[in-house]
């Protein structure tokens, strides 16, 4: 199958065309069969052609295909609205606005935030992925490739270290470049928020350190600033929880949310505190395919499956064959190659390193081919693209999660 007019600047994992999937299972045109260790880059959480979310999409498609919201409104928008922000587990009350994307949310959180403090200073992370529109590309911590040929992009912004037990900075080191940033480079009173992902994706799956986060809240509360969490790919009951803030002890002021919003659909949102939600004068917010009916009705049906219930044993399920297939491959010294496990519950890297502690880029292309011919389809992720991305559907069956694994385990053994 021809590819040349598609944009040869799209970079491809995996130079397969896929026909078909089911759960956390895909087939491609050849009819080979993989096990989905991607999950679309965290957007299955609850697995390929969830029967809840098929049926919604076709009863949905004989009533309402699409209606601008800020046209006429429709109920598919209204009642997902209700639902999701009774879903947001915080004290104040919620409200929110539907995005075709998680860059998109990015984006209009920057409007909300700005509108509401009069500022424009943004601050990110080191390591930071938020999505690839131009503004969201600034607040990226990393130049190649998404930074690269672009030239000046909106700001300020600046960056800081993300603290993190998985990359080995402190919490104390990373407040003490935050001292230094607002005694060199911009005043506190300048800023007007501080964006951050609980458990970095694009990074590696790195966790945030908690003492840090709440540090981190209590400067944004003195200082009048805003704390955005982006939880485009950690949320939605990827780390066991319904999302990833809450093992921090904090509630931020503004969520950006995606992925696995609607079970495959585009779909994405910001939510976050009613006064800030409503401070942009009327027509401020909007977008003609922003929470299309179909779409909506998806991810109805996928808040039907996100009971607290399911999201703890897929997200304990996972956990414990994820972390006990590890420390078995250590403990056997399966591989020179296999490095620290990072992320928490079902949000896991497996780091490939070479016997000095450096990463090992080259071994993990290899392990991304022995896998996809075995049977496997893996995602890279890291600064230097040597982690592997562990996103399997959380609804996938327990024995196809071993068989995953017993891949993973015999590729691992064949790394040179």
């Amino acid at each position: 199958m021809s590819r040349e007019t598609i944009s040869q600047s799209i970079s491809i994992v995996h130079p397969i065309s896929l026909s078909h999937g089911r759960n956390a299972e895909v087939w491609d045109t050849t009819g080979k069969r993989y096990i989905d260790f991607v999950g679309g880059i965290g957007v299955l959480n609850i697995g390929h052609c969830h029967p809840g979310v098929v049926a919604a999409i076709r009863e949905q498609a004989t009533k309402l295909t699409h209606y601008a919201f800020n046209a006429a409104p429709h109920k598919p928008y209204i009642e997902l609205m209700e639902r999701l922000t009774g879903f947001i587990p915080v004290d104040y009350p919620v409200s929110g606005m539907l995005t075709n994307s998680g860059a998109e949310a990015a984006e209009n959180a920057l409007k909300i935030v700005r509108g509401a403090t009069g500022r424009t200073a943004v601050i990110a992370f080191d390591g930071a992925f938020h999505g690839r529109t131009l503004a969201t590309l600034n607040l990226n911590g990393k130049v190649a490739p998404y930074k690269q040929k672009i030239g000046v992009l909106p700001g300020p912004v600046y960056h800081l270290p993300y603290p993190s037990a998985d990359n080995g900075v402190s919490c104390a080191e990373a407040l003490k470049a935050m001292d230094r940033l607002f005694s060199v480079e911009i005043d506190v009173n300048d800023v007007a928020c501080f964006i951050i992902e609980p458990v970095q994706g694009e990074a590696g799956f790195l966790a945030l350190d908690v003492e840090f986060a709440q540090a981190l809240r209590r400067l944004c509360d003195e200082k009048n600033i805003l704390l955005i969490a982006d939880e485009i790919q950690s949320g939605f009951g990827r780390t066991g929880q319904r999302f990833a803030f809450s093992r921090l002890g904090i509630e931020p002021d503004l969520i950006l949310l995606g992925k696995s919003i609607a079970g495959g659909m585009p779909l994405g949102a910001v939510v976050g505190r009613k006064a800030l939600m409503d401070n942009l004068p009327k027509g401020g917010l909007g977008g003609t395919y922003s929470g299309n009916p179909i779409a909506c009705a998806a991810a109805l049906a996928t808040l039907d499956a996100m009971t607290d219930e399911h999201v703890q044993a897929w997200g304990s399920q996972q956990e414990e064959a994820i972390v006990g297939r590890y420390e078995a491959w250590r403990s056997q010294h399966l591989s020179p190659y296999l490095g620290r496990l990072t992320g928490v519950g079902a949000m896991r890297g497996i780091e490939l390193t070479s016997a000095d502690g450096t990463p090992a880029p080259q071994q993990l292309t290899q392990l991304l081919s022995l896998a996809r011919d075995a049977g496997l389809l893996l995602m890279p992720s890291g600064k230097s693209r040597h982690i592997i991305r562990l996103l399997a559907p959380l609804t996938i069956e327990p024995a196809v999660l071993e068989e995953g694994l017993d891949i993973l385990q015999a590729c691992l053994k064949q790394l040179v």
